[in-house]
């Protein structure tokens, strides 16, 4: 009797029929023309527009992105908490065991590379120019309803960028990621957002709805890059007026623009395994140097009693922080909320897409519970020691120390604080040298793997896709933003406040990537206990044949009992097992 099971493509292996990037609409040259087109032009036409129209166009936006920061800002910060209760839950429950991939599929990159890659794309320039300057800020402007001395203020401005860069805006990064990579990976559909609502709306993803979705992230994903190369320019060229180099003109800030592009297309075209990975792991070095060097230069005890003690307090008050809306503050509280909190959790979710779509691609082999630990903590640790680090060494030349980076007016040089603190250890220069070259790597690292995402997306969701669209989207994205640049700080701005105003109709996408992934995961492990019990069933049949035919060999019929009374005994004995297997069998088998 034959026991062996027919596993169902539900389980992790893709169904034969399994989509392909043609059914998002993939054509002969690579593209999928219903999201390559839409995007290409309202990008286009956006810019051409923001030029033109500079001043209206400014206006607009900053209207716009009063209504939704000012307006909606409750929402974002429910969503946020949202995402980390769902990240947690499928995390730590039991759908942590699910793999992202066929059950017996190994990671394609090893930890540390892997951690190397989703932190330089996911946050990595973000740290490197916030590192410093954000708990300046903190510290020179608090939110309106913190006060104290220098020593509390200081703690709290440690604590306050904690909440902005930890857990919560590697959450979303979560959800994202983990829809996508659980949709790529365990199903077999292609590389693309839309894939990740399947559970959820069925073969309409295939149509103009997914279209759409893929649109909303490859303008959000080209826009945030963009924003980033022409905000990240403006720090390199402030770092190169810092040492006396060049002056921070517009055309220094293009001709670095050019140069990134140029680095990130050469990346971008060599691919996930090389370009990528390679730039990847020279960031998370020079990182980690920079890191130690200030950490052995400063003032070290003080540094490593401040992220302990910092860590505490920001368990201590995490959920009261999550859920403060600064609604008892009036106008004040809520523009500090806008500018900063509801600002940040815009932001995150604008760069959702990009990032989402990039860890899932890395990510295949992982469970979700290594995913969620992975992407949700690790990530985290780091960044409150870098704060801690870099941003708490500024706090104590504020506090304990002559000061230097807080004005009289209580305003903070956001773009050349680093280089303050960098060019004030032993071998101040060469460590400011090594600030750019970091801020540097960053950007092409976020540039490339902007790139790879938005070209897979517009190829309907090839993991692979045509050199000649990597090329494209990558000069793309630089030309952006030369443009902007070029036209003034006003449209930089205003590409900037386009990235938040993203965030809103992708949040929706966000919360329907919960609930399918919430119904994906229990239909696989109803699936899983379904096929559990039909393979006990089996075994407890075959145990009870077993049983039954070892009785039957006990009263075997030979000659000698074939006469007389004994033959009839043995006949009903033997009948009797016979019964008894078949009522067995039928009972193994309900």
């Amino acid at each position: 009797m034959s026991s062996t099971t027919t596993r169902p493509p539900a389980g992790g292996d893709p169904a034969a029929d399994a989509p392909t990037p043609e059914d998002a609409g993939a054509g002969r040259a690579g593209i999928a023309p219903w999201v390559f087109f839409p995007a290409l032009g309202i990008i286009l036409t956006f810019v051409i527009l923001t030029l033109v129209f500079q001043e209206q166009a400014t206006a607009v936006f900053d209207a716009v992105q009063g209504g939704i920061v000012g307006g909606i800002g409750w929402y974002y910060v429910l969503l946020i908490a949202a995402f980390i209760g769902f990240s947690i839950w499928v995390g730590a429950g039991r759908f942590g065991s699910i793999k992202l991939g066929k059950d017996d599929d190994e990671p394609e990159f090893r930890l540390p590379v892997w951690f190397a890659m989703l932190f330089a794309t996911g946050m990595g320039i973000g740290l490197v120019f916030w590192g410093v300057a954000e708990p300046l800020n903190h510290f020179a402007s608090p939110r309106p309803s913190v006060s104290g001395s220098p020593e509390s203020l200081a703690q709290q401005a440690i604590t306050q960028s904690y909440i902005h860069w930890g857990i919560h805006a590697w959450a979303i990064y979560v959800v994202a990621g983990l829809g996508i990579a659980y949709s790529v990976h365990r199903k077999g559909r292609p590389v693309s957002i839309r894939w990740a609502l399947e559970p959820l709306l069925g073969d309409r993803v295939k149509g103009g709805l997914g279209h759409t979705i893929d649109v909303i992230a490859v303008i959000g994903t080209v826009i945030g890059v963009a924003t980033s190369l022409g905000l990240g320019v403006s720090q390199i060229g402030a770092g190169f007026e810092f040492l006396g180099w060049f002056t921070d003109t517009t055309t220094l800030q293009v001709t670095l623009v050019c140069i990134i592009t140029a680095i990130a297309t050469v990346s971008v075209v060599t691919g996930l395994a090389k370009g990528i990975k390679i730039l990847s792991n020279a960031n998370m070095v020079l990182a980690g140097v920079v890191l130690v060097a200030v950490l052995l230069a400063g003032p070290t005890l003080f540094l490593l009693r401040d992220f302990v003690q910092s860590l505490g307090l920001y368990l201590q008050n995490v959920l009261q922080l999550t859920f403060d809306v600064s609604a008892y503050q009036g106008q004040a509280g809520q523009a500090w909320q806008a500018a900063w909190t509801t600002y940040y959790w815009g932001w995150w979710m604008s760069w959702a897409p990009f990032v989402g779509v990039f860890i899932a691609r890395i990510s295949k082999g992982r469970t979700v519970r290594e995913f969620v630990a992975g992407v949700l903590l690790v990530p985290t640790v780091v960044t409150f020691l870098w704060f801690s680090v870099l941003g708490g060494s500024a706090l104590y030349a504020e506090v304990f120390g002559g000061g230097g980076y807080v004005g009289a007016d209580g305003s903070v040089e956001t773009t050349t604080t680093l280089f303050t603190l960098l060019s004030g250890i032993p071998g101040g220069v060469i460590w400011a040298v090594a600030g750019i070259i970091l801020i540097t790597l960053f950007f092409v690292t976020s540039s490339d793997s902007g790139s790879l995402v938005v070209d897979m997306l517009t190829s309907g969701g090839d993991p692979n896709p045509p050199v000649w669209s990597r090329v494209m989207w990558a000069l793309l994205e630089g030309a952006v933003a030369i443009a902007l640049l070029s036209a003034g700080a006003g449209t930089l701005t205003a590409l900037q406040t386009a990235a938040i105003i993203t965030a809103l109709p992708f949040s929706f996408v966000l919360i329907g990537i919960m609930l399918a992934l919430a119904k994906a995961f229990k239909g696989e492990i109803e699936e899983r206990r379904r096929l559990m019990r039909a393979v006990e069933r089996r075994e407890l049949a075959q145990e009870a044949s077993e049983r039954v035919f070892g009785q039957l060999e006990e009263y075997p019929l030979d000659a000698h009992t074939a006469n007389g009374n004994g033959a009839h005994a043995a006949n009903g004995r033997r009948d009797g097992g016979v019964k008894v297997l078949r009522r067995r069998r039928r009972e193994a088998t309900k």
